[in-house]
Formats: C-alpha cells, structure tokens, sequence
C-alpha cells in the first residue's frame, strides 16, 4: 500500500475517535476533537498532493479519498445535530447530496465513465471542512470561556449557508454534467 492511501485508511481511522471526542464530556474533549479533524483534513490535502506527484494514483485511492472524506464531514455533521448546533434539514440536503453524487459515481463506473471532483466539489469539500472546523472552535472556546462569542457564531452561520449554497450547487452541477448517463437508465 502506498503512502498517499495510507494516509487516506489513517483518515477513516481517526473518525471514531473525533466522534468521541466531540460527543463524550472530558477535559478538553472539543480541543481534541478539533486537532483530530484538522489533521484528518490536512491527511486529505496531503495524500491528493502525494498521489499526483508521484504517480501514485489507484484505483483503491480513487475510491477509498472521497469515501473517507464523506465519513469524516459526515461524522462532524451527524454530531453537530446531536448537539443542538445545526439544523437538521441543513444536514439532511447535504447527506442527500452525498448519496445523489455517489449513486451516479456507481451508475456510471460500469459504463467506463469516472466522474472525477470538480471544482465546484472541490469548493463544497473546502468549505464543509472550514465550517467544521470553525463550529468546532466555537463550542471549544464556549464550553471553555462559559461564554458565547456573537461574532463567531454569527461567522459559523454564514459558513453555514455557503457551505448549503455550494453543495445545492456542486449536486446541480454533477447531476446536469453528467445527465447522458442519467438518461441512459431507461
């Protein structure tokens, strides 16, 4: 196994203990819940980055990368409903997203055709992980500070909804990219 899907199999082993990290009371448990998924994101960067310039792209990475990087937001999304910190229909349109992209990912694969990340999936990807990140440094430094801090959960709800906005967006996008294969299904 190479480095690049080493390092994506590390990202999806560290998703259970963000989890736990962001939904068991310990001391520090946001601070540790925060690293974890920052490094888990900066995995993702990396093993991109690695994969490309050395050649190293599979087909294992091809599959495993965005399947790991679904698990981890996925994961940060389902807890933040846990939570009381987002709304759940918000989650419910980008968890459904994630499943429209995927089963035309898997509608498509017999017939030859990859559908690779465009930029505007590259662009909600981006943006779910720094709204991730940010909601989890609110909650950190509330639980820490006994405080609320207006400007940053106000920053978070804008995060938010551009995160919303471009997820609509990159599922729009994938869907009318990709409609020959949809209409092959008859």
């Amino acid at each position: 196994m190479n480095l690049p899907n080493k390092l994506t199999c590390l990202r999806m082993l560290m998703v259970p203990f963000f989890v736990a990290a962001m939904v068991l009371s310990f001391s520090n448990h946001y601070l540790w819940a925060l690293i974890l998924f920052v490094t888990a994101s900066f995995t993702d960067m990396l093993d991109g980055k690695i994969a490309r310039k050395r050649g190293l792209i599979t087909d294992f990475g091809k599959f495993m990368d965005p399947l790991a990087d679904k698990i981890l937001v996925t994961s940060a999304l389902i807890c933040f409903v846990e939570l009381w910190v987002t709304p759940a229909a918000v989650i419910i349109v980008i968890i459904a997203r994630e499943f429209v992209v995927t089963s035309l990912r898997l509608i498509a694969a017999p017939k030859g055709i990859v559908i690779a990340a465009d930029i505007f999936g590259k662009m909600k990807t981006v943006s779910q992980m720094i709204w991730v990140a940010t909601t989890i440094v609110q909650m950190y430094l509330e639980e820490e500070l006994l405080i609320g801090i207006p400007l940053l959960a106000e920053m978070n709800i804008v995060l938010m909804w551009v995160t919303l906005g471009l997820t609509v967006v990159s599922g729009i996008n994938y869907l009318w990219k990709n409609r020959a294969i949809l209409s092959d299904m008859k």
